[in-house]
């Protein structure tokens, strides 16, 4: 017997609010026609059948329409994120509202399950099992990349057997990159299947006015606000360690920013600045230094310093460096792996880098250089989560006071603590917003589908209002995406959202860090809560409030 938590058999019993315009008929309005957000020639030449498309909105109708059933193929696609398995159930609901005989398959194991045709019928007993749940268990996701004609055709050849009419992509921007390069290939054979994305990343990288922020942002940074909340509380009562707490982020800091908004910290690093400053990884320990000797000279040997996880990508030398070994190990990976020690491995890379790269590399400390040189992800880059800089920082904070020590500078105590705040918060159970707003985006999807739409992107905007008054719509994937260097040739991708430093939520936090650092201001934000006043409840997160 399968025994489930309390929590688990009370979230079962949650009904997520949708817009008003999700609980009966829709009518779908079309806005104005759209053009990718850079490099607009290339795009449009490589999406000639899903370019400039205009944005949808959906509104209530008392207008009844009868659609066919349909069968309808549905993947989660890269790093888990709360509130997937409530996309797949609000899918489910929809399709099921809009004609009873309709079937959802749900792949297994991320893009890999449709180009294998792994599969399994998703019913109404196995959706009833997720609802309102973590994970992505349900059909399991992967990092597959879909890019190559034979995997094309093969996915195609896989819904033609199970008379798959539309798919649903659920991903970050790469994912959703996929989604608009099999749109467009379906649409080019007139195929007669459609694909629909939906914006899913923890880290919050995946938005734009359309798009107010991706699913499983808001649920991850209350999970990490608690534990560091959690840790604020201990470093606030043994008073003798520095806690530097890195956080999953790898192209953009909204994670640290957000979690700063709602905990903070002493120190928060946030890597956009780092490069708008042109700062040096030195200057970055100098910022961590002033305020470890300030807090001294209070008597205060404590605090907590928050790192994103991309931090060194974003160093201007740093990123330099990176970039040529993104594109020479691309180029040299087998001579490389075939080197014995990492000793090795460092002075052949050494030779190879320009003269300016190879001296910040060979400035490096050895174990920081080596994991520079792990193996890189699928899309060719480094794996930042796999570089310990939140270690990095502490060890150099530490010399550098030691230093000052010496010098009659610093008369206080300083003891590092290194944590990495990752796994902790993909997973969690949504939060009521999660919960919300990845059901209304399923229920949206079926909408787009049952509309005969493809390319889109299901969107639902205007969160901070309450989620009646919600507006569910489809963006145009084209519509987000660029030119950007993978594997060291250019390629269409979605647009990373950075933080933008002249937006409300970077300067609400900038007018508060001095103070924050200086003194204890521990803000403590507890577990997600998921019974009581809307007011403690239903909230959105401070970046989404201040934006608006």
């Amino acid at each position: 017997m399968k025994i489930k938590s309390p929590l688990q058999i009370a979230r079962e019993k949650y009904a997520p609010k949708v817009p008003a315009a999700l609980k009966g008929s829709v009518k779908v309005v079309e806005g104005d026609k759209t053009q990718s957000v850079a490099d607009q020639g290339e795009i449009e030449k490589m999406f000639p059948n899903t370019y400039g498309m205009p944005i949808l909105s959906f509104e209530a109708s008392d207008e009844k329409k009868n659609f066919p059933a349909m069968n309808v193929g549905v993947i989660l696609s890269g790093g888990q994120a709360p509130g997937g398995h409530n996309v797949i159930s609000g899918l489910f609901d929809g399709l099921k509202t809009l004609n009873s005989d309709s079937k959802l398959f749900g792949f297994l194991g991320g893009p890999s399950g449709l180009t294998d045709n792994e599969y399994k019928e998703l019913t109404s007993d196995i959706i009833d099992e997720y609802r309102n749940t973590g994970g992505f268990d349900i059909i399991g996701s992967g990092r597959t990349k879909l890019e190559e004609e034979s995997q094309f055709d093969q996915t195609l050849e896989n819904c033609k057997k199970l008379d798959i009419k539309a798919l649903v992509i659920i991903g970050g921007d790469d994912s959703n990159t996929n989604a608009a390069v099999l749109a467009e290939y379906f649409a080019a054979k007139n195929a007669g299947v459609q694909v629909i994305g939906v914006p899913k990343t923890i880290d919050g990288d995946l938005k734009t006015d359309m798009i107010e922020t991706s699913f499983g942002f808001d649920t991850a940074c209350k999970v990490y606000s608690e534990l560091i909340g959690n840790i604020q509380r201990d470093a606030n009562s043994a008073k003798k360690y520095y806690h530097f707490i890195k956080l999953m982020g790898r192209s953009a800091s909204h994670i640290a920013l957000e979690c700063a908004l709602q905990a903070q910290p002493n120190v928060a690093i946030i890597s956009e600045e780092v490069e708008a400053k042109n700062m040096t990884l030195d200057q970055v320990v100098d910022q961590i230094v002033e305020v470890v000797v300030k807090r001294a000279e209070k008597g205060e040997n404590f605090g907590v310093v928050l790192v994103p996880e991309g931090l060194v990508e974003f160093i201007p030398a740093m990123k330099a460096l990176i970039a040529e070994l993104n594109d020479m190990l691309a180029k040299y990976e087998n001579e490389v792996n075939a080197l014995d020690s990492n000793k090795e491995r460092r002075e052949f890379v050494a030779g190879k880098l320009s003269a300016e790269s190879s001296k910040v590399f060979t400035g490096l400390p050895n174990s920081f250089a080596n994991q520079l040189l792990l193996d890189r992800d699928p899309h060719g880059n480094v794996q930042v989560s796999m570089i310990d800089t939140e270690q990095l920082l502490s060890d150099m904070v530490k010399s550098r006071v030691k230093k000052l020590k010496k010098e009659g500078k610093f008369n206080g105590k300083f003891s590092g603590q290194s944590h990495f705040f990752g796994y902790e918060g993909r997973c969690a159970a949504p939060s009521n917003f999660d919960a919300d707003y990845t059901y209304s985006l399923g229920r949206t999807a079926a909408v787009l589908i049952a509309n005969g739409k493809t390319g889109y992107m299901a969107s639902v905007r205007n969160l901070t209002a309450p989620a009646d008054e919600w507006i569910a719509g489809g963006v145009p994937v084209t519509m987000l995406m660029n030119m950007e260097r993978r594997h060291g040739a250019m390629k269409p991708v979605i647009q990373k959202a950075l933080v933008k430093l002249d937006g409300k939520p970077f300067k609400t936090f900038a007018e508060s860090r001095k103070e924050w650092g200086e003194n204890t201001e521990f803000v403590y934000p507890g577990p997600i809560q998921y019974f009581g006043p809307t007011e403690v409840c239903d909230q959105t997160t401070k970046t989404l409030q201040l934006e608006k």
